[in-house]
């Protein structure tokens, strides 16, 4: 299956409520400090949303509930890889991308097998203070040649005018958070990420 080049990321299923029925085809529910059952009831909102607009749901991080509601995708971050149960992920059928920042984590992500690999962040990137600066679109190029046909998720500080350059780099899927949530307009951002990747 070849997933959507534009790969919005969401934290509350309000937000998907709102953006799915423009034509979202790929999104990742990346919700943070929410207890267990308030987890679960969202993952669940979010998967019946998706499934009714035909979108690709990948769950961020929670992986037992992801398996529990029975997701296709879940991501995972380098720190998430330390305590999943790979196996209980595969066993499950559900299909894996892994952020990566560094050769280190890359060659560990190759190691497992993903279904895709994701850099950044290639701009510098306001949603979450990291240790790495900007990975730029060299390094882009340098992933894509690293990790072949694997699909590769360019993330951080991208915006509608940075897409272009993202896919020449060799990106197959750019992602954006809050080049989206922040704008003034929302939907009509949206909709020119839509109009500029396919």
């Amino acid at each position: 299956m070849t997933l959507d080049r534009f790969y919005p990321i969401f934290d509350s299923a309000d937000w998907l409520e709102r953006m799915l029925p423009l034509g979202v085809k790929l999104v990742q529910l990346r919700a943070k400090d929410l207890g267990d059952a308030e987890l679960r009831a969202l993952v669940k909102r979010a998967q019946t949303l998706c499934r009714a607009h035909g979108a690709v749901l990948v769950v961020n991080d929670h992986w037992r509930i992801a398996i529990d509601e029975s997701c296709d995708w879940v991501h995972l971050g380098q720190e998430d890889l330390d305590t999943a149960d790979l196996s209980a992920i595969r066993r499950a059928g559900l299909k894996l991308g892994i952020s990566t920042h560094d050769h280190a984590e890359l060659d560990r992500a190759l190691s497992l097998a993903p279904d895709y690999v994701a850099l950044g962040p290639v701009y510098p990137t306001i949603l979450k203070k990291m240790k790495w600066e900007r990975q730029g679109l060299e390094r882009v190029t340098e992933w894509k040649r690293l990790i072949g046909e694997l699909p590769l998720v360019a993330i951080g500080g991208m915006t509608v005018d940075r897409a272009d350059g993202a896919f020449a780099a060799g990106a197959d899927i750019v992602s954006a958070v809050t080049d989206i949530t922040l704008n003034d307009d929302p939907e009509g951002r949206l909709r020119h990420w839509i109009e500029v990747t396919r």
